[in-house]
């Protein structure tokens, strides 16, 4: 692992920042490095309220996409809520629904088949709403690129609203409306949040016509944060606040279909136990079987009837599991067989399951670091899901292979493709040469950062309280990560847990100063750190209960010896 230091902050500012808030020197260089630089925005990073959610007829289209809902409602015409099959898609056709539901019974939750249907608006989910009698499409996670399908429903007398995240093209959809911070001219102050980020605005703005408090609005945050944990959205801004009031909400009054997946799990609740927990469960819904059993289990008011779905996700997750095993051992020994110096992996099997491509994607990284596509057989096309490596712009490189490709979409980091089969090889092709062109060597080699270099006696009682107020933690508001070099072994260290490979801890740095910590899966280093050579560390700050007592110590990321 390559370590890079991120940037010093200005002196000055970290002294300013110190001196108005009180605060230890490394707390005020953590705070800076985030772009905190008075009392006001700190007061606002440690404190997130309501009162910090923006204005939502802010974004372009919220206007028209109220009075068409509004017109709807009022001529009880029937309304369907459409969503992509993953966490981000399922959450928020569960929270508009569940919104709207209180508000007229002709009502429709969608979620397209992710085998027969694939990605985003479909004929089948446009012709399924037309033979309902359904005269509304609020199409939430999807429909910015739908132009087709938009106006082929506008001929049936649909209307769309669209309620989108992803990168729209220069051509958008004759929706009725489309709510995307990220579509020209939008002057909505925050352009990250994700597609049920933009839902929960939807009915933010609903809920104000009727001069209601957002505060009422409480109750579906629980939703809002489990998206925006799963979708690896930037953690700044209005996406933090929203996470930080929805973890409350789901440590105090979690809804019913998520409780019973909460069991379990230690409070407070953190971004990980969403994202690695909870989020993998609702997915495998929609990767095994349908997406519409995570929206029925987000909507049901009882546990009765909530039990009989959760027990269905959970069969889903464990298959999924077994499965995601199977493919990885597939497509590596795949990957063993083509040629070392590749830029990139594009590996391809017809029987591959389709719903378990993206985690593939991402586990052959951890082996083979570099942008890759794992592809399966989708009826008469191929399809398949596209993750890259840190600072690389995967969705940059794909467009520059379009013509190899029937349809794309995604972000800089992770995309989803089809592509008729005989374009496979040509695709595979134009896609090395792409990434070879326009990849850096940095990106090359896998890097982390950290934040600051310090010793051991920094680490108080006090830096604690406050690290811990910085959650919740995610992209561009990471776990602070912090570097001491010439360690040293007190002798205590050892190897422990049933398989002895995690690295129990006892060390000194280079004034004499102890610490204690844990490296899980690092007890191959035990040998060198009884050998009394210095080493440099780089952990977080963590707490340790054992017998009753609580005490500090660092959650080793990684041991880097000294020549």
């Amino acid at each position: 692992m390559k370590w890079t230091p991120i940037a010093d902050p200005n002196p000055s500012a970290v002294a300013d920042v110190q001196s108005a808030l009180q605060i230890p020197e490394v707390i005020a260089r953590l705070l800076v490095q985030r772009g905190i630089s008075d009392y006001e925005t700190a007061k606002d990073f440690f404190r997130p309220d309501f009162n910090h959610l923006h204005d939502p007829f802010l974004m372009r289209g919220m206007d028209k996409a109220v009075q068409r809902i509004q017109q709807a409602l009022h001529a009880e015409e029937s309304v369907m809520v459409y969503g992509d099959y993953d966490v981000d898609g399922t959450t928020a056709v569960a929270l508009v629904y569940s919104y709207l539901r209180e508000k007229t019974q002709a009502i429709k939750a969608y979620i397209p088949d992710r085998y027969e249907e694939g990605y985003g608006v479909s004929k089948k989910g446009i012709d399924t709403a037309k033979a309902a009698g359904i005269s509304l499409i609020i199409a939430l996670d999807c429909g910015i690129k739908a132009m087709k399908w938009v106006t082929y429903a506008k001929s049936l007398g649909i209307d769309f609203i669209i309620c989108d995240h992803h990168l729209p093209d220069t051509t958008l959809p004759e929706a009725a409306a489309i709510l995307n911070p990220k579509q020209a001219d939008c002057t909505y102050p925050y352009k990250e949040l994700c597609g049920c980020g933009i839902g929960f605005k939807l009915i933010q703005a609903l809920h104000h016509t009727e001069n209601k408090p957002v505060q009422e609005l409480r109750k579906y945050l629980d939703l809002v944060a489990t998206a925006t944990a799963a979708d690896i959205v930037p953690l700044t801004g209005e996406n933090r606040v929203l996470l930080f009031l929805g973890l409350k909400q789901m440590e105090e009054a979690p809804r019913v279909g998520l409780s019973f997946f909460l069991t379990h799990i230690k409070k407070p609740l953190q971004v990980s136990d969403l994202v690695f927990k909870i989020a993998p469960r609702i997915n495998a819904a929609g990767r095994m079987q349908h997406g519409l059993t995570a929206v029925q289990l987000l909507t049901v008011d009882t546990k009765e009837a909530a039990q009989p779905k959760a027990h269905a996700i959970e069969t889903y997750n464990a298959q999924r599991k077994e499965v995601e095993e199977q493919i990885t051992h597939e497509a590596l020994a795949q990957i063993e067989q083509e040629r070392t110096d590749r830029c990139t992996s594009v590996v391809f099997q017809p029987n591959w399951h389709k719903g378990v491509v993206g985690i593939v994607a991402s586990r052959l990284i951890e082996h083979h670091y570099r942008p890759t596509v794992v592809l399966a057989q989708s009826g008469e096309l191929l399809a398949g899901s596209v993750r890259s490596v840190r600072g690389f712009d995967v969705h940059q490189a794909l467009e520059s292979c379009k013509s190899y490709l029937k349809q794309f979409g995604g972000h800089a980091f992770a995309a989803g493709v089809t592509l008729e089969h005989h374009q496979l090889d040509a695709f595979k092709d134009a896609f090395e040469k792409a990434v070879y062109d326009t990849i850096s060597e940095d990106m090359k080699e896998r890097s982390q950062l950290y934040d600051a270099e310090i010793q051991f006696d920094v680490i108080t009682q006090k830096v604690y309280r406050i690290l811990k107020q910085m959650a919740p933690f995610g992209p561009r508001n990471m776990t602070p990560v912090f570097k001491t070099s010439g360690c040293r072994d007190t002798g205590n260290s050892r190897a422990v847990g049933s398989d002895k490979s995690h690295l129990k801890l006892a060390v000194i740095d280079p004034n004499g100063t102890p610490m204690e910590g844990i490296g899980f899966g690092l007890a191959h280093h035990a040998e060198k750190i009884h050998q009394q050579k210095p080493f440099t560390l780089f952990y977080s700050i963590d707490e340790n209960e054992f017998n009753g007592k609580v005490s500090l110590q660092l959650k080793v990321r990684d041991i880097c010896f000294e020549e």
